[in-house]
């Protein structure tokens, strides 16, 4: 890659488990990147192995204070100062479906302060603008629907129990819709349904990282969903190529991106036990208080204005991610 060609991309929440996954893209097309991180939900192993590449510089920082790249003189060789910033991903955000009391303010802060100065960043050098939005902005599914569309306004509740996530994140898209009216910045809106693949943290709550760890070990696995509670599932892989396309057309969005094909909850955990080969049982018990019956991504709009759609099916998905974490169960226990 020429010098002309080499972008400088800032990834907020870069440690985390889709910023991650960009952060080690770019850097193998040889791109220059600087992935912002403060840990409190990203984790250091998801970089570890980009921490001493040339085109590779972390800095711990919150975002919600304001970042002033002038402080860091190990990003001098990026010189950003004369080649500016082209690209900002901005997934500085907790996600953590099952600890989403344990740090609401910050998921709040994330959502506007960290939000806003990702954007002044942008503003600042002229940088093109992606925005990891979610599923969950849209809420509650009305009678009669099954899938969400982009023009579906939502139905939150914004003093339930996620509020702090769910209509942080659209507040957090106001943000990005009034800078690029305002200011004509070049910004888009991606709402990401559920994802999964390797570098998912542990513990936190989500299904997949869970059923297989307890899978790994042939401990009985609770499935906490109702037996025809329906979900699909989008792997990582799919979505960086899809984000990847948003960025570089010039689209604004905002666009859907999930796996069209919907599965039983039961079906998908049993696939996993089958996969893993593993001794597991498989129980039930009430689901979480924050879960609603989950809508379906609609992407049509993708599919025909970005060319982008899901390429790997959910049982190669599976057991890539079983492989992955078969070969870190070691580290992952420690």
């Amino acid at each position: 890659m020429t010098e002309q060609t080499t972008k400088n991309i800032l990834i907020t929440g870069g440690a985390g488990f889709i910023g991650a996954h960009l952060c080690n893209r770019f850097v193998k097309e040889g791109h220059h990147v600087i992935c912002v991180d403060n840990f409190l939900t990203g984790s250091e192993k998801n970089i570890d192995i980009l921490l001493t590449h040339p085109n590779f510089k972390f800095l711990r920082h919150d975002m919600v204070q304001p970042l002033d790249f002038e402080k860091f003189p190990e990003l001098e060789s990026f010189q950003i100062k004369f080649k500016g910033l082209q690209e900002i991903y901005n997934f500085a955000c907790p996600t953590s479906p099952k600890h989403y009391n344990d740090v609401p303010i910050e998921t709040l802060l994330a959502n506007s302060h960290a939000t806003y100065n990702a954007l002044l960043i942008a503003k600042q050098y002229g940088s093109k603008f992606l925005h990891a939005s979610t599923a969950a902005v849209y809420g509650s599914l009305l009678p009669g629907m099954d899938r969400f569309k982009e023009d579906y306004y939502g139905y939150v509740n914004q003093l339930g129990p996620r509020s702090s996530y769910n209509e942080g994140k659209r507040f957090a898209e106001t943000i990005v819709g009034n800078f690029n009216v305002h200011y004509k910045l070049d910004t888009k809106i991606a709402r990401i349904f559920k994802t999964y693949g390797p570098k998912m943290r542990l513990n936190d709550g989500r299904l997949i990282p869970d059923v297989i760890a307890h899978a790994l070990e042939d401990e009985d696995i609770t499935v906490h969903g109702n037996d025809d509670f329906i979900t699909s599932f989008l792997y990582i892989d799919d979505l960086i190529d899809g984000l990847v396309k948003l960025m570089n057309s010039n689209k604004s969005g905002p666009y859907n991106f999930g796996h069209p094909e919907a599965y039983r909850l039961n079906d998908v955990v049993e696939l996993i036990v089958k996969l893993s080969e593993s001794k597991s049982q498989i129980k039930s018990a009430e689901p979480y208080p924050f879960l609603n019956r989950e809508g379906l991504a609609d992407i049509s709009k993708a599919k025909e204005e970005l060319g982008w759609f899901p390429l790997v099916g959910v049982e190669d998905g599976m057991q890539k991610t079983i492989e992955f974490m078969r070969s870190q169960h070691g580290v992952l226990n420690v």
